[in-house]
């Protein structure tokens, strides 16, 4: 069986385990060893102080989490293991290749406590191939890519500019703004292609 790490046992991470369980996958939330790939899921702001910024709109934050999921993203990416990030896991994966985030970003966040929507466009040939070159997701940030990691190369983006997806040129590591794991059919196919690769 396919096995999938999730890490941060802080928070219980439900809708993501029941998404990956769902595809038949297996969800480990202990020791990674031994795990096919990581999920980075999503949560508080990454600390402005890992990418050289002062604390100035980041809300939410976990410097712990910080650490803890940086260290794990560096062990799977240097293992060549798949990894995927999601909303947090996207921008904590650019802090981690060197890049640097927009600490608030407007039109992004959820409204009245449900995911917003909206469009993107993509050249990347799976998301084209799951979704066609333009297509809806779901949103609940308000930080996004400043600049992009090394190796790490966008392949959506919003109407008003922002990042919601990067690939990274040479290792299994993708990562998206929105959040499959509560976006139905839609968000169930980018899953099963993620893990198709463990």
């Amino acid at each position: 069986m396919k096995t999938v790490f999730l890490g941060w046992t802080a928070q219980p991470f439900q809708t993501y385990i029941d998404a990956l369980e769902a595809l038949g996958a297996r969800v480990e939330r202990g020791m990674p060893d031994g795990c096919g790939a990581l999920l980075l899921p999503g949560g508080g702001d990454v600390h402005p102080r890992f990418y050289g910024q002062e604390l100035r709109a980041a809300t939410d934050v976990d410097e712990a989490r910080d650490r803890y999921e940086l260290a794990l993203f560096r062990r799977f990416a240097a293992a060549g293991r798949p990894v995927l990030g999601v909303c947090r896991g996207l921008q904590l994966v650019n802090v981690a290749l060197g890049g640097t985030l927009r600490q608030h970003v407007e039109g992004h966040s959820r409204i009245a406590g449900a995911d917003s929507l909206h469009a993107v466009r993509t050249d990347d040939a799976l998301l084209r191939t799951l979704y066609g070159e333009r297509f809806t997701v779901n949103s609940a940030h308000h930080q996004a890519v400043d600049r992009p990691g090394a190796g790490l190369r966008v392949i959506a983006r919003a109407e008003d500019g922002t990042v919601e997806a990067v690939r990274h040129e040479s290792l299994p590591i993708l990562a998206v703004q929105w959040h499959p794991e509560r976006l139905g059919a839609a968000g169930t196919a980018l899953l099963a292609a993620f893990i198709a690769r463990v």
